[in-house]
């Protein structure tokens, strides 16, 4: 009886603390970072000030918190989506895609937590946010290369390129305004086709990868 209790103490913590980390996430969306105090993050969760500070002491804890759960939400998703594709050239276009929608559904949370820069100790997590999803496309990259589907390349560095093209085309300040979901959606394709043909996949496969690649549903959280 007791374990269980203590079993329900914890369920009720862990969805107490995931409840904070969200209403960080949906400011962090709407505002950008600078938006995350701990009064407002209270305000949207619905809950005192005082919670906060017992499971977050200080603001910067909870953005660490922020930045892991965002970057391990799309490492989780990018995975899946690789590990349904049906050979590793569609492996590496339906992650770029997945991740590139992701990002760009999400674009100030993403650029919040992927690109700003606040000298604290967030900006080595943000580093180790950035790397972790680049060697997720270097790990695909390397297992086409492996079975002779791609040339002989750098393959960290074609996965960093590949990073870059995505976050600075789709989500930085040189980022085209969508104005629509189609747009959105012209934007990642052109984006997609330009990083495949980068690391070695001819115009008509890449635009067929492209084509036959699975649209991502949009992400709930």
């Amino acid at each position: 009886m007791a374990y269980r209790r203590t079993e329900r103490v914890i369920q009720r913590f862990n969805a107490r603390r995931d409840a904070i980390v969200q209403a960080a996430q949906a400011l962090a969306a709407e505002s950008g970072m600078e938006a995350i105090q701990i009064a407002h993050v209270a305000a949207r969760a619905g809950i005192a000030a005082g919670t906060v500070y017992r499971y977050f002491p200080s603001k910067s804890d909870l953005v660490a918190a922020l930045i892991t759960f965002v970057t391990e939400r799309d490492l989780a998703a990018i995975r899946r989506a690789a590990g349904g594709a049906p050979g590793p050239l569609s492996a590496i276009a339906v992650v770029i895609i997945e991740w590139a929608a992701r990002a760009v559904r999400r674009r100030r949370l993403t650029w919040a937590v992927l690109a700003t820069t606040d000298g604290t100790a967030a900006d080595a997590l943000r580093l180790a946010a950035r790397k972790s999803l680049a060697a997720e496309f270097e790990r695909l990259i390397a297992a086409a290369v492996a079975g002779a589907h791609l040339p002989e390349q750098n393959c960290a560095l074609a996965a960093a390129a590949m990073f870059g093209t995505v976050m600075e085309v789709l989500v930085g300040p040189l980022a085209p305004s969508y104005d629509s979901e189609a747009a959105a959606r012209a934007a990642i394709q052109a984006v997609t086709l330009v990083v495949l043909r980068g690391v070695g996949i001819i115009d008509a496969r890449a635009r067929g990868l492209v084509v036959q690649a699975p649209w991502p549903r949009p992400d709930e959280a």
